[in-house]
């Protein structure tokens, strides 16, 4: 059966790699739709200053490879003045690149712990507002402790109370930061789910091995079903972070790209 979802790729899996390389990838492999990270040292496939300049060239490379971007991978530290700051050029990033999602996080890429929920529900409210002005929804990510898992991302986004903040369900990261399994954990979250990051796991709590879809033991046949049968419309983003540093070569991240793709489309995704 087809599902009506779109299915994207996040050039996060490109992490080392040139903005032109991983989108080449991405669409070799048969993806539509793609996520593009802009996470300020870290992922810097779209500087989140980008001039006029750098977004045109962003803009034709996507054009150039059929490429529709449905969600900016921003993260930020939302509890410190310089992540706010970083997450505004974030929705003003999107704003110009028409795209609809921005993906980040409470403590941003780094693992924080104690995570500050105090000062992230401090400045979310105006994150929000400027958000809903250009047009796009929020989504805190499965990572980090106030958001391990779906469960408690729920808890947190039922105290933001804003619409157009929800939840990015990844179902490797409540293994890794929640010691849950997404099969028992994503019912909690479902409601407030928005973009869901698609990645396999090997291991459990804070083992990093996130390989290609099919090569680990998260069932995503199941977890495609609750969420088809929960009513969700939102966009799939496919994520492989491998086992982290150093990064596989650029022809074996294509070719868990391609596998990805393939092993998806057995459920209806394409």
């Amino acid at each position: 059966m087809r599902m009506p979802n779109r299915l994207a790729a996040n050039t996060s899996s490109y992490m080392p790699y040139r903005l032109e390389e991983a989108l080449a990838g991405i669409a070799a492999a048969g993806y539509r739709f793609v996520e593009v990270a802009a996470i300020r040292g870290v992922i810097e496939h779209v500087p989140l200053d980008a001039d006029a300049k750098t977004v045109g060239r962003v803009q034709r490379l996507l054009n150039d490879h059929a490429l529709t971007p449905v969600a900016l991978s921003a993260h930020s530290n939302l509890t410190a003045a310089r992540g706010v700051t970083d997450a505004y050029r974030g929705l003003d990033l999107c704003e110009r690149l028409g795209i609809p999602i921005m993906n980040t996080a409470v403590g941003g890429p780094e693992d924080r712990h104690p995570e500050d929920e105090a000062a992230f529900l401090r400045n979310i409210g105006g994150l929000a507002e400027y958000a809903a002005e250009r047009d796009v929804t929020i989504t805190l990510e499965i990572h980090g402790e106030l958001t391990a898992t779906g469960r408690k991302s729920r808890e947190l986004i039922e105290k933001v109370n804003r619409p157009n903040v929800r939840i990015n369900y990844d179902t490797a990261n409540c293994e890794y930061f929640g010691g849950v399994r997404a099969e028992d954990d994503l019912p909690y979250a479902l409601p407030c789910v928005a973009l869901s990051h698609l990645k396999d796991k090997v291991g459990g709590l804070r083992v990093w091995n996130f390989p290609a879809l099919g090569r680990g033991h998260v069932d995503f046949g199941k977890l495609l079903r609750m969420l088809r049968r929960g009513g969700y419309t939102g966009p799939y983003s496919v994520e492989i972070e491998f086992k982290g540093h150093p990064w596989p070569p650029l022809d074996v991240v294509d070719r868990a790209m391609r596998a990805s793709y393939k092993y998806l489309n057995r459920f209806g995704l394409c």
